[in-house]
């Protein structure tokens, strides 16, 4: 209370002394005023109003506490930051993006600053043999004995991001970028926008809440799917059941993203949140959902057609995997997200305690399919923080046959870790709808560094492959990838994710028994 009116004091006298000076000298003096006194008023408000402890205690010097949090993250960023500490990516996950994606030099020097003996390290077994490989251009063909159009899929892609989420020209930028290096772009829930198509192959997301294919109750319309799903350029469709962000919640799109052009090619009202059911009302049941995509492969002329999950309750998936083998019908892929993965906006509780992480998620779901007999019919897409070769052959060992990127993707388009996606102010221009910032984003320019990143990655991925004798990726197995998981024991992922299941022998195919 003394420090308060000690304060106030200060800016009365302050205020008096220059009036003073006014009537006496010269009114010259009165221009003096412009700011004491509007702070005279500001401290006088702040010392009778309710709202904020801090302002009504100290009714000027509290708004530099309010400055210095809104700047805390970039501080921390700049300035204390390691090159190690980063999340939810690091200064060396994101140098390295930046590097390939300006095809810059990506050496690093004087040996490694992580701790080779820190609980969770991770390394691959190389081979004294080294092999060489030909072809850099890892693919996957998607597409199983239901499928007319079977689609041979890039092993990284780019992820979903829906055009709202993302700027006009961010999306413009990744696609021109996934044509040039051939590699499929997901257009994320939010429909197909014209800045999808310059050319990429396209994998068409379809979520809870149907945009580009829903009518006036939000409910999936056949003929609006049917149009959009046989163009040429949507090669895949996705049914999106839960993201790892936000598992169980649904997408959200602020309503400061949702411009009338973003509002028309989702078939919503503009300026108004956007909130993706929980749910799906097209179907309630594995069998339902099941069913539904044989619906959708029908209705797009027997293109692939697969699903997106983050693994929650285990049973759920074994019960989805009970209903394909007693309707018969089997996906063309399963795309499974990890609880790491990002989003623009989700609450904080859903983002941090729900859902399985990635390994924990693809360990499963490759042994339940290898179980039930399904894998042979079925491919895996995964995604959740991977931007290196090393994370991309590390979910291959594990069961994948592709993975995904969309934070990698946003850093080789610029992004810099703002952590302000859901607040439409982000200050390259990738996750806005404000043209003043999205302008800025030079698509001629960001679309070379995608397709830059891309060729890159797969080009470390395939040195990696070299140095560890692996001659295809049928090669990369569980057992030659490590953890240490205590100070003193290192288990391969083969002991850490297959333990009780025998060795994972090709790990897009089958078991063979553990020998002991």
């Amino acid at each position: 209370m003394a420090v308060r009116k000690l304060i106030l004091l200060t800016i009365v006298v302050i205020n008096l002394v220059i009036l003073s000076f006014g009537i006496i000298f010269t009114p010259r003096w009165f221009w003096l005023l412009i700011i004491p006194f509007p702070l005279m008023m500001l401290a006088f408000y702040n010392s009778y109003q309710s709202k904020h402890a801090i302002l009504r205690n100290y009714p000027i010097l509290g708004y530099f506490r309010f400055f210095f949090e809104s700047i805390r993250p970039e501080m921390r960023q700049y300035f204390w930051e390691s090159d190690t500490d980063g999340r939810p990516f690091n200064r060396r996950q994101r140098s390295i993006v930046y590097q390939r994606s300006k095809n810059e030099r990506e050496t690093v020097a004087f040996g490694m600053q992580s701790d080779p003996q820190a609980i969770g390290n991770e390394w691959v077994a190389h081979s004294v043999f080294p092999c060489h490989i030909e072809n850099h251009d890892l693919r996957t063909t998607v597409g199983n004995h239901f499928c007319k159009h079977p689609y041979s899929l890039s092993v990284f892609n780019i992820s979903a991001m829906s055009y709202g989420a993302l700027s006009k020209t961010a999306i413009t930028a990744l696609n021109k970028g996934a044509a040039l290096q051939n590699f499929a772009h997901n257009t994320g829930e939010g429909g197909i926008s014209p800045y999808h198509v310059s050319g990429a192959d396209l994998i068409w997301q379809i979520g809870t809440g149907y945009f580009g294919c829903r009518n006036e109750m939000g409910m999936f319309d056949r003929e609006l799917y049917a149009e959009k799903a046989t163009r040429p350029y949507v090669k895949m469709i996705e049914l999106k059941l839960s993201q790892g962000a936000k598992p169980g919640h649904g997408g959200i799109l602020p309503a400061a993203k949702n411009t009338p052009e973003v509002a028309a090619i989702r078939h919503v009202i503009p300026g108004t949140d956007v909130m993706s059911p929980p749910a799906h009302s097209a179907f309630n049941s594995p069998e339902g959902m099941i069913q539904f995509i044989q619906q959708l492969r029908e209705l797009s002329g027997y293109k692939p057609v697969g699903f997106k999950l983050c693994v929650g309750d285990k049973q759920e998936f074994i019960d989805i995997c009970h209903a394909m083998l007693t309707t018969q019908i089997f996906p063309d892929f399963i795309s499974v997200d990890g609880s790491e993965g990002g989003t623009g906006a989700a609450p904080l509780e859903f983002t941090d305690n729900l859902g399985m992480p990635l390994y924990d998620a693809l360990s499963f779901v490759t042994t339940t399919l290898i179980k039930f007999g399904l894998k042979k019919h079925i491919k895996l897409i995964v995604s959740g923080r991977i931007v290196t070769g090393f994370d991309l052959l590390k979910v291959i060992a594990l069961g994948a046959d592709a993975c995904y990127s969309a934070r990698g993707m946003m850093f080789a388009l610029g992004c810099i870790q703002a952590l302000k996606c859901n607040e439409d102010v982000c200050p390259v221009g990738v996750a806005t709808q404000r043209p003043h910032l999205y302008k800025a984003l030079d698509v001629e320019d960001k679309y070379i560094r995608v397709a830059q990143f891309h060729r890159n990655t797969l080009r470390a991925t395939v040195e990696i492959m070299e140095a560890c004798g692996f001659k295809k990726l049928d090669d990369v197995s569980a057992d030659k990838f490590f953890r240490k998981v205590d100070s003193v024991t290192t288990l391969s992922f083969q002991e850490i994710y297959f333990k009780d299941t025998g060795k994972l022998v090709n790990s897009h195919s089958a078991f063979e028994p553990q020998e002991l």
